[in-house]
């Protein structure tokens, strides 16, 4: 309790005074995020400072330096979220010189991910991290190199799971806040270094405090792109990649609804949801964004907690 206690003390205090030291400094080089037209609710939301995501990483990975265990994967799941974030910053930079919404190229994107997943899945199998925890038990199997494969579907799953669900003020960040929490708490039971977890969670929470509704400053791909990165890495290295489903619901929930969308609607030209991902949807039926985020929030709370149970 008392490294939980400092991780989330550290993190939360200088995520605090580096947002509030960025938010201004965004604001004077106009860096600025451009409103998608069809999202009507978001009119007003144009100019707002975005790639608020370099606040509240650096703060969590100085935290984490500072009381980390520095073992090699602590260090590669660094250099995984640190790679992200510089890739959803270029984003969020050419959207910004563009003047729109298109930043880099879908394939771009995704040549980068597939080559970041397959690095990370080769980095598991060369050094032995090959074993796979069973949600609810202490049952694990080793699965060998076919942790590759699943390394390169875990990644890049992930991290567009978190990039889509970035869509209202505090969503991502409350759903991220409270994943790596209770991923954290998990680890620290399984004996695996938790720190850079209760770090993350800390610098979102007082992130959270200038990204809630109405927000001053968003993550933009910097922060999401980041955040699934180390979601990613923080889970597979420990071996608890099939926690993600469980824990990570909002993000298979905002995955899920876009695909089902796009399917159904290349079919028969209908609709599922009134907008997708669903938490758009939910938006069109009247819930405001605070309310969609805390349920988000609330539920990934519960999911985590199911995770604990066999620990009591």
């Amino acid at each position: 309790m008392r490294e939980l206690f400092y991780c989330l003390l550290l993190s939360f205090l200088l995520s605090l005074a580096l947002c509030a030291a960025i938010i201004p400094l965004l604001r004077r080089i106009g860096a600025g995020q451009n409103i998608l037209s069809y999202v009507k609710e978001h009119a007003g939301k144009g100019g707002t400072p975005t790639m608020g995501g370099l606040a509240f990483i650096a703060a969590a990975t100085i935290s984490a330096l500072l009381l980390g265990v520095r073992d090699k994967p602590f260090f590669v799941a660094l250099a995984v979220g640190i790679g992200y974030l510089l890739v959803g910053f270029l984003d969020d930079l050419m959207k910004k010189l563009r003047g729109s919404n298109l930043g880099l190229r879908p394939y771009q994107k995704i040549i980068f991910q597939l080559a970041v997943a397959i690095l990370a899945g080769v980095y598991c199998c060369l050094e032995g991290l090959t074993k796979l925890t069973f949600p609810y038990s202490t049952l694990t199997v080793d699965i060998g190199w076919w942790m590759l494969p699943l390394g390169v579907f875990v990644f890049v799953a992930t991290v567009n799971g978190v990039n889509l669900t970035d869509g209202l003020d505090g969503l991502a960040g409350s759903v991220c806040a409270v994943f790596f929490l209770f991923l954290g708490l998990l680890l620290s039971l399984q004996g695996t270094s938790p720190v850079l977890c209760y770090c993350l969670s800390g610098a979102l929470f007082a992130y959270l405090v200038f990204n809630t509704n109405r927000a001053s400053v968003f993550m933009g791909d910097t922060g999401s792109l980041s955040l699934g990165g180390f979601a990613a890495s923080l889970a597979l290295f420990s071996g608890n990649a099939l926690v993600i489903p469980i824990l990570g619901g909002a993000f298979v929930l905002s995955s899920i609804s876009v695909i089902l969308q796009v399917i159904y609607y290349k079919k028969t030209g209908k609709r599922i949801f009134l907008m997708a991902p669903v938490h758009h949807h939910f938006q069109e039926k009247g819930y405001t964004e605070c309310k969609i985020a805390y349920v988000y929030a609330a539920c990934t709370a519960v999911a985590g907690a199911t995770l604990l149970l066999p620990f009591l």
